[in-house]
C-alpha cells in the first residue's frame, strides 16, 4: 500500500478513455448513501465483482466518515472518480480548515489499507481528503 497520492495512469474505458464523475453533496452522513449507492453503480459499470463492489461499499463508508469527521460546518462532500477499465480512484474531499493529523492506527484507516489497492489522506490546511485506488479482482 502506497500513502502517496497518484493519478489513474494507462487506466481507460472499454472505450479507451478514462471518464471522471463528480459528485458533490452536504457534508453530512444522512448523504453517506448516496455515495455508496454511486460508488456501487460505477463499480457495476466496470465489471467488478459483487465482493468487489461490497468491499468498496465498505471503504467508501470508511473514507467518507474520515472526511466528515474532519469537516467544516456547512461544508460539500466533493468525491471525484477516475474509471478506467479494471480500475476506480476515488478522493472524498471536505474543506476543514484544522484538520487533524491523519491517525494511521485507526480502524477505519485499518480497514481501508485493507480493502484499497492504495490509499492516502491529505490533511492539509484547508482541506481533508481521502484517495481509494481500486482495481476489480479480476485484473489479478
Amino acid at each position: 500500500m502506497s500513502e502517496t497520492s497518484s493519478p489513474v495512469v494507462g487506466g481507460t474505458t472499454a472505450a479507451g478513455r478514462t471518464d471522471e464523475v463528480e459528485l458533490r453533496l452536504p457534508a453530512d452522513g444522512a448523504y453517506a448513501s448516496v455515495l455508496r449507492t454511486l460508488t456501487a453503480g460505477l463499480a457495476a459499470r466496470l465489471d467488478f465483482t459483487i465482493d468487489d463492489i461490497e468491499d468498496l461499499r465498505i471503504a467508501v463508508s470508511e473514507a467518507a466518515a474520515m472526511v466528515l469527521d474532519e469537516a467544516d460546518e456547512g461544508a460539500l462532500l466533493r468525491c471525484r472518480f477516475l474509471l478506467g477499465g479494471d480500475r476506480m480512484e476515488l478522493t472524498i474531499t471536505a474543506d476543514a480548515a484544522q484538520p487533524s493529523a491523519p491517525d494511521y492506527e485507526s480502524f477505519g484507516w485499518q480497514v481501508l489499507a485493507t480493502l484499497a489497492d492504495e490509499a492516502a489522506i491529505d490533511a492539509t490546511a484547508g482541506h481533508y481528503s481521502v484517495r481509494l485506488l481500486v482495481r476489480s479482482s479480476l485484473s489479478s
